[in-house]
């Protein structure tokens, strides 16, 4: 997956959390931001990432976002190795 494609599908992902309250709540608490400074935290680079590893903490929620964007549950992880570039000590 290109950085690009990870990038909107990390994009698809805001809007599916962002459309669900109980997943928008849960990503406030994880964050540790109120709704404005999540607001803040979304135009980070970093915060994709971070979005991406929310979904992937629980298999339900990972599921339930690919079923939601018509792609595999296995390119939620591509995205977000594709987000974070090759890992160091990994040659």
């Amino acid at each position: 997956m290109t950085p690009l494609a990870a990038r909107e599908l990390a994009d698809d992902a805001l809007h599916f959390v962002a459309t669900d309250p109980d997943l928008a709540a849960a990503l406030l608490a994880a964050s540790g931001a109120e709704a404005g400074g999540l607001r803040k935290m979304a135009v980070e680079p970093e915060f994709a990432l971070f979005l991406l590893d929310f979904l992937l903490e629980n298999d339900a929620r990972v599921v339930d976002f690919a079923t939601a964007a018509g792609v595999k549950p296995t390119e939620v992880m591509a995205a977000r190795q594709a987000l974070s570039g090759p890992e160091d000590g990994w040659d």
